[in-house]
């Protein structure tokens, strides 16, 4: 028995929720179906817009003279084009014709962001400027963002006050003093160091990120102290380890933990914390398992609940029919074994890139697996690639190719199925982590067709 709904949406990441949640808002009947857990959880939380033109490297420091000059970072300053633009949108009109903001225009990048911003409410900051801001990140580089969670608040480059980064001895994942001293070598405008701490050591061989978390949430006794006490005691010590140009700082005003800081009740940590400490509290974004990304996750799968969208994970697409006349009739699901059909009047592809799955290579070539829809690519294996490993590699670009209304084309130009969107990372035309754009070319283009998508039911 068919398993029928207005609009149909594959993918569960932040292009697949856009979408649905943008259908929604249309007034269709959606359902969302992902073939597993959404890939916000590995993600750092940060929502990129664009943060580098293409053909240009992150690669000038991000102020000139030694890393203790320390001054304000003035958005006017950065250096463009070899280094972070400042404004997102006025650089989409130096973008190549394919690249998708091309396509949907900058007002649906817009659109995105102030739909984001609606869902997240205050737990994300950004919203009140056009401009990016430079956020710290887990590898030591400063990243260009348009909004960022309100737990990162006090570590923007644009902030020139000293800043401690805290790490601990049995996270050997993460370094303090290497990060502390990567900041300085990126140029930022401010005086850090990083200082390794013992806590919790008894969470050695556990899950740590989470149970660090969860033991924060909870404050639960460690060696007969409460966790957030015990922490506090083991970072008060170092609030004078940061040195400027003559010789120190009387104190520390903000201090940066790895992005662990509780789970359910993080504001209150963090509050708690910096009430002991006398200093702003900020978590640096970290990989996977991302507790940032797990947060964002939660707030959007809340978001879909309130608009009324049905959604369930672990049912991959195995096949579709057409009607025969240029539509897709509907997908064949895998249902824990069994193969059901998913009936829709407008199906929206938002399955991801090469990294997400939502497109297949192999010595043949590259595809997208769920659709067969075309993939542009050169016959000459050699031209997907250049040999600099740091230079812009063409297959990074490889995707389906749209119209404007995010309608796949066909390999002679012509719309493969008129009742199918795509959106996200399956889309070409851009090398999102180059440019730090993946978020925001997820939020325009799943805009666009969860919209598109509403209005071809609606015909």
């Amino acid at each position: 028995m068919a398993i029928d709904s207005e609009v149909l949406v594959v993918g569960g990441g932040l292009a697949g929720i856009t979408a649905a949640i943008a259908a929604a808002r249309e007034g269709a009947d959606v359902r969302l179906v992902s073939h597993k857990a959404s890939t916000l959880r590995q993600a750092s939380g940060l929502i990129d817009a664009l943060g580098y033109l293409p053909a240009t490297q992150p690669a000038k420091p991000l102020r000139e003279g030694p890393p203790t000059a320390g001054r304000n970072l003035d958005p006017d300053e950065w250096p463009d084009p070899e280094g972070p633009l400042s404004d997102p949108f006025e650089a989409i009109d130096r973008l190549p014709e394919d690249h998708p903001y091309r396509l949907v225009g900058a007002d649906a990048l817009r659109e995105g962001l102030d739909l984001f911003d609606d869902l997240v409410g205050d737990a994300y900051l950004g919203g009140h400027t056009d401009r990016n801001a430079l956020v710290p990140t887990f590898g030591g580089s400063v990243k260009p963002t348009a909004r960022y969670p309100e737990a990162a608040a006090a570590a923007v480059a644009s902030d020139d006050r000293p800043a401690l980064i805290v790490g601990f001895r049995s996270l050997t994942e993460y370094d303090a003093r290497a990060f502390a001293d990567r900041l300085r070598a990126a140029g930022v405008p401010f005086d850090v160091a990083g200082v390794e701490v013992e806590f919790a050591e008894a969470f050695r061989a556990d899950a740590k990120t989470t149970r660090f978390a969860k033991a924060l949430d909870r404050d639960e006794a460690i060696d007969g102290t409460p966790a957030r006490e015990a922490l506090a005691k083991a970072v008060g010590p170092h609030l004078h380890d940061v040195v400027d140009d003559e010789g120190g700082v009387d104190r520390v005003e903000r201090v940066g933990f790895p992005a662990f800081l509780g789970d359910d009740r993080s504001a209150e940590v963090r509050s708690d914390l910096a009430d002991r400490l006398g200093a702003d509290v900020f978590e640096v974004p970290m990989g996977p398992p991302s507790l940032p990304g797990l947060r964002l996750e939660d707030l959007l799968y809340d978001a879909l609940d309130d608009a009324g969208v049905r959604f369930e994970t672990g049912t991959p697409a195995v096949g579709y029919e057409t009607d025969g006349d240029g539509r897709i009739d509907h997908l064949v699901m895998d249902r824990k074994g069994s193969k059901v059909p998913y009936g829709a009047e407008a199906v929206v592809l938002a399955t991801g890139g090469l990294v997400g799955k939502g497109l297949d290579s192999d010595r043949g070539g590259v595809r997208e697996p769920v659709l067969d829809l075309h993939v542009p690519q050169p016959s000459d294996r050699y031209e997907w690639f250049v040999d600099d490993a740091f230079g812009e590699q063409p297959y990074a670009r490889f995707g389906v190719r749209p119209d404007d209304r995010l309608r796949p084309l066909d390999a002679v130009g012509e719309i493969a199925y008129d009742n199918v969107r795509v959106a996200g990372g399956v889309v070409g035309g851009a090398d999102v982590a180059r440019e730090k754009s993946a978020s925001g070319v997820s939020l325009a283009t799943g805009l666009v067709a969860g919209r598109e998508a509403a209005r071809e039911v609606q015909q």
